[in-house]
């Protein structure tokens, strides 16, 4: 039996209708396997027309397979990398990072999820010091985990930075499309054409049932990438059913409608909670809201629609939208709450 739809992930969604048709269609008879089929080729086409002719493509399973591939395939065991204290490499990955990379990942507190070089250069001292951790990677999120967005200007800045140390900017991308959705760009412009070097490409936050896509901007960079792939077990034999999910995916453009609708209701869902009296304790650029509850009526509510605690210390919770969320979602969830919050 399924569960009343929450807001506490938009993993918890199900599956887009035109996903689960691209799998079924490419389920018939048999074709080469390990990406050597007509679909994986096809989806990489897609990806070089986003994102330029000289990107280089490597689907995986999932995000901290995507992350550790990108990471792995830009360091070495004896380089740092720096990221939000926030960061889902630093929280939410279990130590696969660091486990696989070997490299000392280094949290930097930030108010909003979001690095700056003044953030960063702290930390950018010890180099060709052999007692100490290299610097070698930035790595950022878009979206942050904190539901905040990055401009171009504002990551140009922290590849600007990078770069003039010799280092390199990964960018953790699991809702890079409610970030597109919300900037109204394309996805190249505050990607690679910002100076970006690695890209996890997230799908299954986004309508996708599984799969991601690790994209290299410059083919010098990824050399080894294949082999790192395969040591990381994130080489799928039967690749075709994730080539076809991103074929329908970025074909006709579902990435950006999914995504254009759970920001909608995300910003629909901040509006009316704040009109409860409900504080909001970060922006609401993309799917995410974040706000402050108390614990008791947060408990009740749970009780009905599930949903995480941010941070317990400040009653900070978070609400997820995700592709599926719908207006009598929100307004039945409001309305529980109005009633808990009136006691």
């Amino acid at each position: 039996m399924m569960n009343k739809k929450g807001f506490a992930s938009d993993n918890n969604s199900g599956v887009h209708p035109d996903i689960l048709k691209a799998i079924s269609e490419v389920n018939n008879g048999h074709v080469t396997s390990y990406g050597d089929d007509v679909y994986t080729k096809k989806a990489i086409r897609l990806f070089k027309e986003k994102f330029g002719e000289e990107t280089d493509v490597y689907f995986v399973f999932n995000g901290t397979g995507a992350n550790i591939l990108s990471l792995s395939t830009l360091s070495n065991p004896f380089h740092s990398i720096i990221c939000p204290a926030t960061a889902h490499i630093m929280t939410d990955e279990c130590g696969a990072p660091e486990k696989y990379t070997g490299c000392k990942l280094i949290p930097v507190n930030t108010l909003d999820g979001k690095l700056t070089p003044e953030l960063i250069l702290p930390h950018l001292h010890g180099f060709d010091f052999e007692h100490h951790s290299q610097p070698k990677i930035i790595s950022i999120s878009q979206v942050t985990e904190l539901g905040t967005l990055y401009s171009i200007q504002e990551i140009k800045a922290i590849t600007d930075l990078a770069h003039s140390h010799g280092m390199y900017v990964h960018l953790d991308g699991a809702r890079i499309a409610n970030a597109a959705a919300s900037l109204k760009l394309p996805l190249k412009y505050f990607t690679k054409d910002a100076g970006i070097d690695t890209l996890s490409f997230g799908g299954t936050k986004n309508g996708m049932m599984f799969g991601e896509a690790v994209l290299f901007f410059n083919k010098e960079l990824s050399i080894n990438a294949k082999y790192i792939r395969k040591q990381a077990t994130q080489l799928y034999s039967k690749m075709r059913f994730i080539s076809a999910q991103f074929i329908a995916y970025l074909e006709n453009d579902l990435y950006l409608k999914n995504a254009t609708h759970s920001n909608r209701m995300a910003k629909i869902l901040a509006e009316k909670v704040e009109r409860l009296g409900v504080p909001i304790t970060q922006k609401v650029e993309a799917n995410g809201v974040f706000a402050i509850l108390n614990d008791q009526i947060a408990q009740a509510l749970q009780k009905e629609y599930f949903f995480y605690t941010w941070d317990e210390l400040n009653h900070e919770v978070r609400w997820m939208t995700s592709f599926d969320t719908t207006i009598e979602d929100i307004d039945n969830f409001c309305l529980l709450l109005e009633k808990l919050l009136n006691g």
